[in-house]
């Protein structure tokens, strides 16, 4: 994940609160507490994109017979899909193609990540891709910027790095202290080493039939790549996403286009939602808003992704809170046919594929 999660909202959640019946309590709140993940991600099973890392043989843990499809369950609960262990596998297999590329040509592969400011949460995020940097063989270059740093002094180290070889991905780490602009930032950083998937030209190169973006955007990807793994049916099925943030819930609906889903998008001006949700075979939520989607929201059968990660309220925990996703879970578990955890989802998902485009990128440059 790349960006900072929201404040920890003042406010106690027992499970799942009572399901609203209007969305105009709830909806007003997307924009207050949207969930900003800054990372990016590896190749799709889609011929849109260049498949590098990820293969078919790499799916075969899961048996024809454990098609997930979007239709009526008869389980009693949901299949979970779990992102922990699909994370870990596509790590592997990039520890494995690191290691044959740096005995093949001698390359390895490099990312650069740029932290602006003392926030404890962004450094906890910045220290995690490190690690996961070293786990799978990635050279990991780090600048670390006090908060009152000037946006030219920042500009100088994107320069720095899209000059440099021995750099393949740069991140910048959200969010930005106020007085920077952060389109500019990240502008800056060149299309090529873009391995976020933010630069404009690669957000338009997706929006586009017909044109290939250099890198999908991290957490987008890594919804894919779970529904992928999990052998679930996406051409041809309806697709709702809830949320149209440019990091999240744009890219999503973008790539389930991609997959010829036919896609809808819920947001805060979105009437009764709910009536959407219900008609939708795949859900993916990407709101920063805790239980929002409940389980009469939710079509039986339908397959869920939830990439919200929210902080509430929880006396019984020794920290004080715990982390919910934007789906209720207890109640969607009983009417989905399979749902992704909170946290354990698609969390650590969104490194894994920053891992992974950073590795396209070093191949793509030595045309390995």
């Amino acid at each position: 994940m790349a960006s900072s999660p929201v404040t920890m909202m003042k406010m106690k959640v027992n499970d799942c609160s009572p399901p609203s019946t209007t969305a105009a309590r709830l909806l007003p709140l997307f924009r207050r507490h949207q969930i900003h993940f800054r990372s990016s991600v590896g190749p799709l099973q889609n011929p849109c994109f260049p498949r590098t890392i990820i293969t078919h043989a790499s799916r075969s843990s899961f048996s024809s017979s454990s098609v997930i499809t979007a239709s009526m369950t008869t389980e009693a609960s949901a299949k979970v899909i779990d992102g922990k262990k699909i994370a870990k596998d596509v790590r592997d297999e990039i520890a494995a193609e690191i290691s044959l590329m740096k005995d093949s040509i001698s390359v390895v592969p490099g990312l650069a990540v740029i932290l602006v400011g003392d926030r404890k949460d962004s450094a906890t995020y910045v220290r995690n891709k490190k690690k996961a940097c070293e786990a799978v063989g990635i050279k990991s270059y780090e600048v670390c910027l006090r908060e009152d740093s000037t946006e030219e002094e920042v500009l100088k180290y994107i320069s720095g790095f899209n000059d440099d070889p021995m750099v393949h991905g740069i991140l910048v780490q959200l969010p930005l202290p106020s007085h920077m602009n952060e389109q500019n930032i990240l502008n800056a950083v060149r299309i090529e080493k873009d391995v976020d998937g933010f630069h404009p030209l690669n957000i338009g190169r997706l929006a586009m039939r017909g044109r290939e973006p250099l890198f999908v955007p991290c957490t987008p990807k890594g919804c894919i790549e779970l529904l992928h793994r999990y052998n679930v049916e996406i051409k041809g099925k309806r697709a709702v996403v809830v949320g149209r943030s440019n990091i999240v819930g744009m890219p999503a609906a973008l790539l389930l286009q991609r997959e010829d889903a036919t896609v809808s998008i819920v947001h805060s001006r979105t009437k009764k939602p709910e009536e959407i949700t219900r008609q939708a075979d795949i859900i993916i939520s990407a709101v920063g808003q805790p239980n929002m989607v409940r389980g009469s929201w939710i079509k039986p059968g339908a397959v869920i992704i939830d990439v919200g990660i929210n902080p509430v309220e929880d006396a019984t925990n020794p920290r004080g809170y715990r982390l919910v996703g934007d789906v209720c879970f207890e109640e969607a578990s009983k009417v989905a046919s399979a749902i992704t955890p909170v946290p354990g989802g698609v969390g650590p998902m969104t490194i894994a594929m920053l891992l992974s485009n950073t590795l396209l990128s070093a191949k793509r440059t030595y045309n390995y």
